[in-house]
Parts: C-alpha cells; structure tokens; sequence
C-alpha cells in the first residue's frame, strides 16, 4: 500500500516459507533501505548476487536478470516492481524484468506502492499534488495469480513515521 507498512517484510516471510517448505526460493533483489526490521527479516535467505553496472565512477547494482533465468529458480522475490532500471539494462522497468522471469516459468515475489499504479496517476496527483514517475501497467496487476494488500491505519503508519522505523528523522515532515 505504501512505505512503512511492511510489505517487503511480508514478502520475506513468504520466501521464507517457500524455502522452508523445499522449494529453491531466493532473493533476486532487496531494497531494505537500510530498515533493520526488514534487513533482520532477509537474515538466512540465499540472495542472488546483483549486476554491477558502471557509470563513470559510480557502479550501480541491478538485478541480474540473465543469470537469474540461467538460475532458474522455482521463485524468487524481486522487491519494488515500480523501479526505473539504471541504462544498460535489459529493460527500462523492472516490472518488465519480472514479465521475463514469469514468461521463464519462474514465480515472483514483489511489492509496490499503490500509487505507482498507471490507473491511478491522476487520482494521486490530485489528492497528493505530486505527479509520480515510477509506474506499473495495470496489466501486471491483472497478470499475477494473487495479490496482497497490506496496509496499516494511519495512526500506526504515523507512529511508525515517529520512531524513525520508515524514514530517517530528515524525511519524516515531507
């Protein structure tokens, strides 16, 4: 739903599961942001190592979408579908990465805001008055065999916000 209410805490737990139950289930990419609920969460969980793309004198890491599907997994979880890929990957959007590990046979674990969907972009830049650039097609959403919404009423999200567990105390205004 958004930041804050665990869904990749909640996605970890599922992969957890999966690999505890014996299926071949890793992390393909993890955005932990530096949370240390969701960073203890990941603890134990095999994780496929990243692309390193460089840029000049910055090396950015990507998901690795080639050797994931040499990997093949039986499912993988691949955090924040809405992400821009850094240029030089495969593909512009990550959502797009998934398509290809779906299309692979491969099940995917992922998570993403509720307004980085397409159908809602206009809704969320009215009530919000912020036009946001990291979308996901609707037909994605349409695509998977389940969905997940998790949430938090927003005293709690507020109080989350407030101990310093979403943003750090620079962040917690805007």
């Amino acid at each position: 739903m958004a930041a804050g209410v665990g869904k990749t805490y909640r996605a970890l737990s599922e992969l957890r599961e999966r690999l505890e139950s014996g299926e071949d289930a890793l992390i393909g990419v993890l955005e932990t942001h530096g949370r240390k609920e969701t960073i203890g969460a990941a603890q134990g969980l095999p994780v496929f190592p990243r692309r390193e793309i460089v840029r000049g004198s910055t090396t950015i890491t990507e998901l690795d979408l080639d050797g994931l599907l040499q990997r093949c997994p039986d499912i993988v979880l691949i955090d924040e579908l809405a992400h821009t890929n850094a240029p030089g990957s495969r593909f512009e959007k990550r959502w797009q990465d998934v398509e290809a590990l779906r299309d692979a046979g491969i099940h995917v674990l992922s998570t993403m805001n509720v307004q980085h969907l397409e159908s809602l972009n206009d809704t969320v830049a009215r009530l919000t008055g912020v036009r946001v650039r990291e979308r996901v097609p609707d037909h994605v959403l349409r695509d998977a065999d389940e969905l997940v919404l998790i949430d938090l009423p927003p005293e709690d999200l507020r109080e989350r916000l407030r101990a310093g567990k979403i943003y750090g105390p620079e962040k917690v205004e805007q």
